[in-house]
């Protein structure tokens, strides 16, 4: 009996101990599951002066589901900035949603955390908008004033900051959604993607590959993260959260093969199919036939057709269409196609973005033809337009009451601009009101309206020096690869994959089709194969023939036994510092004139994947020119030119007529006239002369 009371109190506080066990998980804030990606303010530090606003960048990805979006603003305002009649609004994507008074403690510096509305959000790139109105003297009724000087202002820290908070979407959408997901901002910052290709790649692999991350780069948004390449391996593929795989079909591991489809001929077709999903998601892109593998690679170059595939199966053969439409250039480029509206008063700006290929520059004789129109209620002796390419003027028009509901600026494009490849136009309005010095902005007045008959009538031309200047160039040419040959030592190590990779991702955001053509090799092979191409050298003096063979021809040669890079007339290099040091030297193509030679290299494969580096993102982009390039392991680049400047020397008049198809044609139609005149002034010579001789003959 007592045994049996002892076993009742035993289980009711077994019972009691259990309660509170579930009521204490219970009250226990469950586990935040959420992701974050972090948005850091632009670049330097920068500041809002008297009246004006400051945008910023971040981007929202389609696979998220936002729960959070918090904002952090570091800043400092001027000493003598008037707490009670400053204010700075913020807005996200045009909407406003918060407005503060900032305070002068702490010597004005201080930190914001905050809030935005997620329902002001929009997939893809949101600009999150800082109006500043700072002032430092009241005002009376009379005049509603906005200091415009430099002594009020509000500093932001580059420590500022947005944050999403989301949980990623279930992966669904098939191919194209892991195509946008393996190139997704997140995905990219935290490393987790990854392109791999069998150890000991054969060169149809290897091209097919290069393809494919030709297409995946364009979906990289960030200027300052690369998509890596490596064998497939286990560690290679670690924590990966989105993989891709080009391999020849008997080289696909047995795990990934067992998951493929087997209802196709894989001789006769190529597949590109999602497994792993719930896991690992990995993109395999196979085939038994060379020529399909690397069809199946430019189906993944080509953006367009990649992000159609809702499936997890795209089968690829002969008779898929694979070909991307090749780049247009144009002439005439129309700046907006609906019209563009700008409201407030003073600076406002307007601008568009015209790509062109990065080996074309702006010839002369380009125009461009602005039609507008603006509000009545200007103060005109102060209010104009005017227009600038990358920030620089090139010309203004005072704004005038006769002509504001139908305006025109004609301007020329000064070739003096040097500019090559993508460029920006900017319409700036300085719109000025009648009877106060300053007006706070009114959301509808006054106004300015570019209208959609304004154009850019562009003339362009190559730039062929051989120099970083011009990179991507020679390799990349209107858009697309120019007969590229890529020369690989026999073994390759992690950092030669890397440094591969690193080529091909700036290389493929410029090649805008997937028709151009890209050649692997080994250091084997003859000259005659690379005759016709620009080359690609990466290795070292010792496992890459082609850079040993033309060691004499580099700007930065190899000491004898080729352990370092030595001193040249640009620079002094000591001899262990030379063996720690990678370079690019962009030369001319020993084995056909006309044709560039590029070499990666360095003494060991490491040294010359830091050289790579260089030429991987447009971050790093700017510190390359000149055609001889020495980085160092602790980031330091010394760039020359060797080349002889032999001036700018102006094109032959020829030359120009032959790039203007319009001079051209006038010209063609002035000697056709001139033809038939001559040969009409001939026939009536010949009917006078034989009217002569017959005269004499009676």
């Amino acid at each position: 009996m007592m045994m049996k009371k002892q076993m009742v109190i035993l289980l009711t506080c077994l019972s009691l101990f259990l309660i509170q066990l579930n009521v204490a998980a219970a009250e226990a804030p469950p586990q935040d599951t959420r992701l974050t990606y972090t948005t850091s303010f632009t670049g330097t530090d920068t500041a809002l002066k008297g009246s004006s606003a400051q945008q910023q960048y971040f981007e929202v990805m389609d696979y998220w589901n936002v729960d959070e979006i918090r904002i952090n603003l570091h800043f400092q305002i001027s000493q003598i900035t008037k707490e009670q009649i400053s204010s700075v609004t913020l807005t996200l994507n045009g909407s406003p949603f918060y407005t503060f008074r900032p305070s002068l403690k702490d010597n004005g510096e201080q930190q914001l955390v905050l809030q935005a509305p997620k329902g002001f959000l929009k997939k893809g790139t949101n600009t999150l908008g800082i109006q500043g109105y700072l002032q430092s003297n009241y005002t009376d009724e009379q005049s509603c004033s906005v200091d415009y000087d430099f002594d009020n202002w509000l500093h932001l820290f580059n420590t500022s900051s947005i944050s999403v908070m989301y949980a990623p979407k279930p992966l669904t959408g098939g191919i194209s959604d892991f195509s946008e997901r393996f190139s997704g901002v997140d995905t990219l910052t935290k490393n987790h993607s990854v392109l791999t290709v069998p150890d000991k790649s054969t060169g149809a692999e290897l091209e097919s590959a290069t393809y494919a991350l030709s297409g995946l780069v364009k979906g990289n948004t960030l200027d300052n993260r690369t998509i890596p390449m490596l064998p497939y391996r286990s560690d290679a593929v670690k924590n990966k959260a989105a993989v891709v795989l080009v391999a020849m079909y008997d080289r696909v591991p047995s795990g990934l093969k067992a998951q493929l489809s087997t209802s196709e001929d894989l001789s006769t077709h190529a597949l590109l199919q999602l497994v792993n999903k719930d896991t690992q998601p990995t993109l395999v892109v196979t085939s038994k036939d060379e020529n399909l593998l690397i069809k199946a690679g430019r189906f993944v170059a080509n953006e367009e057709l990649l992000g159609q595939i809702s499936s997890d199966l795209k089968v690829v053969d002969d008779a898929t269409e694979v070909s991307a439409p090749p780049l247009s250039i144009s002439s005439n480029i129309t700046l907006t196609e609906t019209g563009d509206k700008l409201t407030g008063a003073r600076h406002q700006e307007q601008t568009y973005f015209v790509s062109l290929p990065s080996n074309r520059s702006i010839a002369d004789s380009g125009r461009i033809r602005l039609d507008f129109r603006y509000a009545q209620n200007l103060d005109f002796d102060r209010s104009l337009v005017t227009v600038s390419i990358n920030n620089t003027p090139i010309g203004s028009k005072k704004l005038t009451k006769e002509l504001a509901n139908g305006d025109k600026l004609d301007l020329p494009v000064p070739q003096s601009l040097n500019i090559s490849g993508n460029f920006t136009v900017t319409v700036a309005f300085d719109l000025e009101l009648k009877g106060a010095e300053c007006t706070l902005d009114k959301e509808q007045m006054p106004w300015a309206y570019i209208s959609k008959d304004s154009v850019m009538r562009l003339n362009t031309k190559d730039r062929t020096d051989l120099l970083f200047n011009n990179y991507p160039y020679p390799f990349i040419r209107d858009g697309l690869y120019n007969q590229v040959a890529v020369v690989l030592p026999q073994e390759m190590d992690d950092y030669s994959y890397l440094s591969l990779a690193n080529v091909f991702n700036l290389l493929g955001k410029y090649a805008s089709g997937n028709i151009g053509n890209i050649q692997f090799y080994t250091d084997n092979i003859s000259a005659d194969h690379l005759k016709n191409n620009n080359v690609i050298a990466i290795g070292t003096y010792k496992n890459n023939k082609i850079i040993r063979d033309h060691n004499d021809k580099l700007y930065f040669q190899y000491n004898g036994n080729g352990t370092a890079i030595r001193s040249n007339e640009k620079m002094s290099i000591e001899d262990h510092y030379g063996s720690q040091i990678g370079t690019l030297q962009l030369i001319e193509s020993p084995f056909e004139a006309g044709r560039g030679l590029l070499a990666v290299t360095g003494a060991h494969s490491e040294e010359y994947y830091l050289a790579s580096k260089l030429i991987a993102t447009e971050r790093d982009k700017w510190k390359v020119f000149g055609d001889g390039v020495i980085v160092d392991k602790d980031g330091n680049v010394n760039a020359h030119r060797f080349k002889i400047i032999t001036g700018a020397a102006e094109d032959s008049v020829v030359k120009k007529i032959a790039e203007r198809t319009d001079v051209l044609s006038f010209i063609i139609v002035i000697v056709l006239v001139l033809t038939l005149v001559i040969l009409s002034l001939i026939l009536l010579l010949r009917k006078h002369m034989k009217k002569r001789g017959d005269k004499r003959e009676t």
